[in-house]
């Protein structure tokens, strides 16, 4: 081997040692964009079971008539309010339809006499509540299995949640409900009944949830497709890192902080609680000022909601993260 190539090689190998060394410094100091500083910060953090559901009458009632014969006066629409004890419609029985048909062909004082002899039936409504199907108009003859009109004393969600998750739901959580129909309102709503009973929909095993609306909106109706939201816990004020900061090894969890004393980065163990949106609660091991290192790549800083700082954002659903 010649001279030159010796001093070559020996050049090339010395200037490839020190390549590496200031890349070593450069990764830990993150100024070549492979780590950036994040300040962890505080904000409201959640855990949420989602799932799906269909609006459905908690109690639907369907208004039949006592007697065969013809519906004469309807007093309702759908979608109407009506009282205990209101009137909802009037009907004949077969025998006074007769009667007062063959009354007006001899005239008016002969169907006026009957119409006030032989009063009409009134279907009177049994319990507060909407009308929510009206299947008959006046002048059609009906018996007594016809429902004339359904009645509906509330409009609930009923959902679909999966066995996984009942255990995480509580009558009187709170949840949010939202219509494919209607996706940019959201109605404040809280659990009001879990069945006993599951069934079995694709061999997936699932318990029927009642979702009840604080206040029923007017555009509800009956058989819409709902997403719904309950809030399981719920953190507020709480530390916040983005998802990817953390470091898993076996059974605990670190971040990268920076030695004060050497400038090298170094692992700091950390407790972490709820995971929502990209963000970890951290329960202990930093605080809010401390500043932490995490690989820029998978760090995407989210826009400000409503003047909210960028680890404060609106949680839409959450998963607990494990620590193993």
């Amino acid at each position: 081997m010649s001279k030159k190539l010796k001093i070559g090689i020996t050049i090339a190998c010395g200037a490839l040692v020190c390549l590496l060394i200031i890349l070593k410094v450069v990764y830990r100091n993150g100024s070549n964009g492979d780590l950036v500083l994040i300040e962890p910060t505080y904000g409201d953090i959640s855990f949420t079971v989602s799932t799906i559901g269909t609006i459905k009458p908690q109690n639907r009632l369907e208004i039949k008539p006592p007697i065969t014969g013809r519906v004469e006066r309807i007093l309702v629409e759908e979608g109407q309010k009506v009282k205990v004890g209101d009137v909802l419609a009037f009907m004949s029985s077969t025998e006074r339809a007769t009667l007062v048909d063959a009354a007006r062909l001899k005239g008016k004082q002969e169907l006026n006499y009957w119409r006030k002899a032989y009063k009409e039936t009134p279907l009177i409504a049994p319990i507060d509540g909407n009308v929510i199907v009206r299947d008959v108009e006046a002048g059609q003859t009906v018996t007594t299995s016809d429902a004339v009109l359904v009645l509906s004393d509330r409009l609930i969600i009923e959902a679909d949640v999966d066995e996984t998750d009942i255990g995480e739901l509580k009558v009187g959580q709170k949840a949010m409900v939202s219509l494919d129909a209607y996706p940019e309102i959201k109605t404040d709503s809280i659990i009001d009944h879990i069945s006993y009973e599951s069934e079995v929909v694709n061999n997936v095993t699932i318990y029927k949830v009642d979702i009840l609306p604080n206040e029923i909106p007017d555009f509800f109706r009956s058989g819409m497709s709902a997403n719904v939201e309950v809030s399981v816990k719920e953190v507020k004020n709480a530390i916040l890192i983005p998802f990817h900061a953390p470091v898993h090894e076996g059974e605990k969890i670190y971040v990268m902080v920076k030695n004060p004393s050497t400038g090298k980065l170094v692992k700091k163990e950390i407790e972490t609680g709820l995971e929502n949106d990209g963000f970890v609660e951290v329960k202990s091991g930093i605080k809010k000022g401390n500043v932490i290192y995490a690989p820029k790549q998978s760090y995407v800083v989210p826009k400000k909601k409503n003047g909210s700082t960028p680890f404060f954002p609106q949680f839409r659903r959450g998963e607990k993260r494990s620590d193993k």
